[in-house]
């Protein structure tokens, strides 16, 4: 069995190729990756001489190469990571969103629906398997105030062109699903955190920053609110759907794991302070600075459904994943 992973090469991408590989002795990958600058090939230097693993460098816009691999390889499979991911960039260059986030999901979608459907509602025999695993986030609910969660039945209400963007390719997977019969399964994450992470994402910052002996900004008060998921516990959660999933359903993955951001930034300095003591607590660089536009204010996901359905369970806290997490980056800056 091939399957393809898009964005194999970025933050969850690696992480989960190196899980997936490890854990299905009968699959093969290929991995599609424009390496834009949240990709790095050095996220997967476990597995590239895994002769189940295939690198292909390409955009997930481009039609003919889309449908070239899919002729090549013949997919039984896609598990689509792929996409522009950071916020504070969508805000000053929302055109890179929209594009990849909208129109290459658009691509994928297509290019599957002609590989392994005869017509609307009528699989190949030899596709009566394929899935179209379609990965988002839980930004596309909106913000929430002091209580509830975001569950699967929660309306849309992206605030940020990411988030938009996001909601946007949510809605054309579903589509594909109603119209065409694509065998389809979308899951929504709550914040991921742990090792091989971009160095702009807020926990990343907070190390490097703190190593460095640099300020260490937090927008606003601090105030807002995250649910933070280990990454592996993510990637458990992503097999499971993928392979036990419900056609045409949403699963939401949430670690249970609520904190503002300035509790977060304490915890690492905490962390920091045990591992590499100085003088004065790392706490002291901690600084407020200008919160961004459309910032929202608190995002917590109910994961019921993954749990009862599927039972998966989230294995790291955050205090346990937060310690992996930076022995890892504290490794990667020493060498």
């Amino acid at each position: 069995m091939t399957i393809l992973i898009t964005g194999g090469a970025g933050f969850i991408g690696s992480n989960f190729i190196d899980y997936f590989l490890n854990k299905h002795q009968n699959i093969k990958i290929v991995n599609l990756d424009k390496l834009t600058y949240a990709g790095n090939l050095e996220n997967l230097n476990e597995i590239s001489n895994n002769y189940r693993y295939t690198f292909v460098k390409g955009d997930i816009c481009d039609k003919k190469l889309i449908e070239k691999l899919f002729n090549q390889y013949n997919f039984e499979g896609v598990i689509h990571f792929a996409a522009e991911s950071h916020v504070d960039n969508s805000i000053h260059s929302p055109d890179e969103f929209i594009k990849t986030n909208i129109f290459g999901t658009f691509n994928l979608l297509e290019t599957a629906k002609n590989n392994w459907m005869n017509s609307p509602h009528s699989v190949k025999k030899e596709h009566k398997n394929s899935r179209f695993h379609h990965i988002s986030t839980d930004e596309v609910y909106g913000s929430l105030g002091e209580t509830g969660f975001f569950s699967e039945k929660t309306p849309y209400a992206p605030n940020s062109p990411y988030s938009a963007s996001k909601a946007s390719s949510d809605f054309l997977v579903r589509s594909y699903y109603h119209t065409y019969g694509l065998n389809v399964v979308t899951t929504n994450c709550s914040n991921n955190y742990g090792p091989k992470q971009h160095k702009e994402k807020l926990i990343p910052t907070i190390i490097r920053k703190a190593l460095k002996g640099e300020r260490i900004p937090i927008y606003g008060k601090g105030t807002n609110v995250r649910d933070w998921l280990y990454v592996l516990d993510h990637c458990k959660g992503i097999d499971l759907v993928y392979h036990k999933g419900k056609i045409g359903e949403t699963y939401n993955i949430g670690g249970d794991n609520e904190y503002q951001n300035i509790d977060v930034a304490k915890e690492i300095c905490e962390v920091l302070d045990t591992k590499i003591p100085k003088n004065e607590s790392y706490k002291k660089q901690i600084t407020l600075v200008e919160d961004r536009p459309g910032h929202d204010f608190r995002y917590a996901i109910d994961a019921s459904k993954i749990k009862i359905e599927l039972h998966w369970e989230a294995q790291e806290n955050f205090k346990s994943g937060i310690t992996k997490t930076v022995n890892w980056y504290i490794n990667k800056y020493k060498n």
